[in-house]
Order: structure tokens, then sequence, then C-alpha cells
């Protein structure tokens, strides 16, 4: 899209290089692990993890593998199509609207059950919203899916009545866990709840065990409306780094990989039983920049450069690091240009790229904003304004490969603009601490987005900020304006879909200007999987899409065991489908309690 530099992108693609060459000498060195027969179970699905869980409670937890496991332990009011992710049946087999869509009617399934064979119905669905919006604990996950709810009723067990206080443009059965009432209501303190074994829900697996550090372990529901699943189970195996995921599946020690760095993708492609697989991803990664953190009161906290809170030096950041070559070298291309956080493949709600509020790379630029706010280049080239060098620390995961990368390349970017940035790379814990309390500059980030873009708009709202212990909020990225919150009320309630989607574009292009935060890339997933061992894989969309992280529950519904006579090696997309493997690691603290955290790494956030 802009102009590159080609010496930086010589010097750029001798880094990658180098990086391959070691991944692979790595790889090749690292002797291979024998599976047992347990291990070789065909009913038995394994997934290599190292990412984070908070708690298996759907009611707090919005980290990315919890969330995930959520939509095989909990059916939604409506679901989202393999297809495309559009609406359709789940929960209710029908719903219509009334009073300009602010009353809503669905028609529940008759004759479903529970895991634990207890009957499923409309009651359930009323308890569940009604403790979201009678108890503050219980709406941290999800509150922005009822904030606008004024009743929900169940007038009979096969009927639910939502009445709004406005009408809404989407589908208010969307995203919400519905949990079992006969089981729910029998828990003391349930914001405080684990739910971290033998749970009972209505999707396809439920869990049956976590062991942290080791595994977390589902089971079929043989009560599933739709059939039980093929796989009797799934389990999720914890691996110390990426790397040794990486052997393990080439090892068969694991089914399952996905959150590939590039360099991993490519030395999987020639692995022996191992099929790799590109998709266009609902995530975005970018830079999150601390601006100015202040709680839900209006309160600050944090460390953040004084800086940063000028909107001209926050834009001058984003016109001094050229993006472009920034993807081609670290991403390796295996990632779409990006313009907000809501990526392409909803392009519907997308901030287009000929967007006039997008701006690209552009040193000069740059300085000339940096001047405009007062910085004036020092004699050995790095801003000062006051007697005080502009130096920002720039946070990160020191074993995420992508992010050190990312951080080589904005070092000496910076400093052509006059700006100091010191790489502070530590562990994911330190990182998770550290961007909770707002100690940080900048630092790299990540989310995933389901099909409507309403809930990742409410998340920068100046309502979702957290306090200063990270409690509380939900917050994006601390962002807070109050035009922005207008724009996110009025998409809200829009009806007319050709309108709403003009004002989401008007509140994504003011968050790029205000530029809390810049988006990088919408990455590519990479994915591989054992050809010699499962079929059947659906991608969501069915055009390019993703098999791990989807917004449904679809894969491991119909996933089969290659049969004996086919385990060549020989694998390929079917009709079945694998969803939502995200990257989970189990953190605890001592003898095993949860270490809960509003953020963890980039990858870990819903």
């Amino acid at each position: 899209m802009f102009r590159h530099r080609m010496l930086r992108r010589t010097m750029a693609k001798g880094l990658a290089g180098l990086a391959a060459m070691a991944l692979v000498s790595t790889m090749a060195a690292a002797p291979a692990q024998a599976a047992t027969e347990e291990t070789q179970d065909p009913t038995v699905m394994r997934i290599a993890t190292d990412g984070f869980i908070d708690s298996f409670n759907p009611f707090t937890s919005f980290y990315l593998m919890p969330t995930n496991t959520f939509k095989y332990m909990y059916e939604n009011l409506v679901a989202n199509s393999p297809e495309t992710g559009e609406v359709i049946e789940g929960l209710a087999t029908e719903w219509n609207t009334e009073e300009g869509g602010k009353v809503w009617t669905y028609k529940i399934r008759p004759d479903m059950k529970w895991s634990d064979g207890e009957p499923l119905t409309s009651e359930d669905v009323a308890w569940t919203y009604n403790q979201m919006m009678e108890k503050d604990e219980l709406s941290v996950a999800n509150g922005a899916l009822i904030e606008n709810f004024a009743t929900v009723e169940a007038p009979d067990d096969s009927t639910l009545v939502i009445t709004l206080k406005e009408p809404q443009a989407n589908n208010p059965g969307q995203e919400i866990p519905v949990v079992p009432k006969h089981i729910w209501s029998k828990i003391d303190k349930p914001g405080e709840f684990k739910n971290k074994e033998n749970t009972v829900g209505s999707g396809p697996f439920q869990l049956e065990s976590y062991e942290a550090n080791k595994s977390v372990t589902l089971k079929s529901n043989p009560n599933f409306w739709r059939g039980e699943p093929t796989l009797d189970k799934i389990q999720y195996r914890y691996y110390t780094n990426s790397d040794a995921q990486v052997q393990a599946i080439r090892s068969g020690e694991v089914d399952f990989i996905t959150g590939l760095t590039p360099e991993q993708f490519k030395a999987l492609e020639s692995a022996d039983n191992v099929e790799t697989s590109v998709g266009n991803g609902r995530r975005f990664s970018g830079i999150s920049i601390n601006s100015g953190l202040a709680d839900a009161d209006g309160e600050e906290f944090g460390t953040g450069h004084e800086a940063l809170q000028d909107k001209k030096v926050r834009q001058a950041i984003r016109a001094g690091i050229d993006i472009d070559t920034l993807r081609e070298q670290v991403m390796q291309d295996y990632a779409e240009p990006a313009t907000s956080f809501v990526p392409s493949v909803y392009e519907k709600w997308a901030l287009p790229e000929d967007d006039p509020v997008i701006t690209g790379f552009d040193v000069e630029r740059a300085k000339k904003l940096l001047d405009d706010a007062g910085w004036k280049e020092g004699s050995d080239g790095i801003r000062e304004k006051d007697g005080e060098k502009l130096s920002l620390r720039f946070l990160s995961d020191a074993d995420a490969t992508i992010e050190q990368n990312t951080a080589k390349f904005l070092k000496p970017w910076m400093k052509d603009i006059g700006i100091e940035l010191k790489n502070e790379a530590s562990d994911v814990d330190t990182v998770s601490e550290r961007t909770t309390k707002g100690d940080y500059d900048m630092y790299y980030s990540g989310w995933s987005l389901s099909p409507d873009p309403d809930y990742q708009l409410f998340i920068n709202t100046c309502g979702s900020r957290p306090d200063a212990e990270g409690n509380g909020g939900t917050s994006q990225d601390g962002y807070c304006n109050k035009k922005f919150d207008k724009l996110y009320q009025q998409q809200h309630v829009e009806l007319d879909e050709d309108k709403r989607a003009d004002l989401v574009h008007q509140a994504l292009a003011l968050h790029y200007e205000d530029t809390a935060s810049i988006t990088l890339w919408y990455q590519n997933q990479l994915e591989a999987f054992r050809s010699d061992r499962f079929t059947g894989f659906t991608k969501q969309p069915t055009d390019d899409g993703i098999i791990a992280n989807q917004v449904g529950y679809w894969g491991y519904t119909s996933v089969e065991p290659v049969s004996a006579e086919n385990a060549s090696g020989e694998g390929g997309m079917g009709a079945g489908g694998w969803v939502a493997i995200a990257a989970a690691a189990i953190v605890v603290i001592g003898g095993g309690g949860f270490l809960i955290s509003r953020r963890k790494k980039s990858d870990d956030r819903e």
C-alpha cells in the first residue's frame, strides 16, 4: 500500500531467513517421543496448548480458551452458521420481533435435555439472563449483551420473551451461554465458582476434568440435540512453549495445533502425516498505547509516559511505522492489511481501506507531528521537551517470536523520528500484571471478534474501564471518548443495517484518529493437524476460513477418525469441522488456585 525502504526490506529478509533456519535446525535435532497406547485412542483428539485459563465460569471469563470451551458446553439461544457466521437456530427454532425491534419472542426447541438428563426449557434461558441483569458479578463477561434488556420472561416452557429498553439492531439471543437453572441456582457465590469439572450443559461436549499445567479434558454429551459427536473426548495438553507444541505434532503426541508462526508453519509443510491450513481469521493484532489510563470514575492510574496523552505523539508513532514492511517480514505475508479493530473478514463492518481517515507510513509527517507537539530533536537525535527525553517502553512476551521480531523493527524506526524505544521483554505473567496496572507505555496486543461488532465497540466505551487493580471492567485499551460512546449507542439501536454500518464506520474512524492503539494486521490463522488420525474438518467461513477459534461448535461434533485402510497420511478438508481450539495455558498459584487477571498475552483475549 505504501512505499517500502529497500534497505529495511533486505535486512528484514535476512533476519527472517535466519529465524526460519534456526527453527528447522532445532526441530530436526529434537528427538521424537513415542506415543503411548492411550494417546493413540482413535476417539480422543489431542490439542496442544500454551495459553491461559482464569476459570470455566461463563458469567465471568472472557479469555479465549474458556470462552471457546463454553461454545462446546453451553448452547446459545441462537447460533452462528459455519458457512458464513450468520444467525441461525440454536436453542430457539424461530423468533420474531414486534414494536420495531423492541420485543423479541423466541420459540424454544421441544424435548431438549441437559447433559444430566434434566429437561431444558425456556425457564433456564430466562433464569440465566435475569441473573446477569440482577447481579453485577454475573455480568462481567457479557454485560454489554444484556445492557439493553428491560425484562426477560418465560410465559411457558417453549416461549421466551425479551423486552428491550430501546429497539436493538443485533439479535439479543447471540453469544450468551445458557446455563442449567437446577445446577447454578444452588451455588452460593456463582461469581466465584470455577466450574472446573463434571459440568452440566447442553452443548456437544462437557468439561470432565482440569489438571493445572497438564490438561483439560472434555467428554461428549449423549443428550446433545444435534446428535452425540463421533469423538469420545477432546483433550488439551499443556506445553511450555510453541516449539515444543510443533515437535509434539511432528512426533504424533498431539493431533492439532493452531497459532503457528510463519517459520513453524513452513517447517511443518513437509512433515509426514501432517497437513497444514491457512485461514482468514477473526482476530486483529496491534500495539496498545497507554494514552492515560483512568478507572470508570475517571481516577487516573498507571505509569504511562505523559507524552502519550498527546494525540499528535500517538499519531506520530503510527506514521513512523512501516506497517507494510513489518507485515511482509514479521508475518511473511501471512496476514491481511488492517485498518481498525474489526477484521476485514467481516467486510460489512470493517473500516474500508479507502476511508479518508486512514494514513500511511510517512517519516516526515511523523517528525512534523512531534515538532508540533513541542518535542524537539536533541544532539543525539532523540527528542526532548522541558529537559526530558522522549523515551518509551515497549512491553512484550519474551517467548513470543512475532512480538520479539516486531520489537526489533520498531526500535530503529522510532529512532528515525526521534523516539528512544526500549523493549522490555518478560514472561506472560509479568506482562499481564503490568498491563493490568497500567505499568507500560506500549505493548503488543490482540483480540478475537464475533460476527457482530457490538461487543468490541462496547469494550471501547468509557463505562468499560476497570478500577486501578484491573477489576470490574472489560476495556480494550482504557479508551474513553464521549463522541465514540454516542456513536456506539446510536449503532446499537439502529435497525437499518446500512445506516448502522455507517455509524460503525464512523466510530472506527474516530478510534483510528484518536490512536489509542495501532492495528498492525489481521493475522492469518496458521494451523496443522495429523492427517493420519482424523478427517472431516470444516472451515468457517467455508471459503478461506479457519478451523480453530470459530464462532460456534461445528468442528468437534463431526470430526471422524481416519479408518485403518485410509491412514496413509492423505488428509483433507471434508464435511465436519474443527472449531475453537485456542492457545490455552493453565497458569496457577501455589497449590492450584487460579491466577485471575484482566489480561494475559495477546493471543488469549476473546
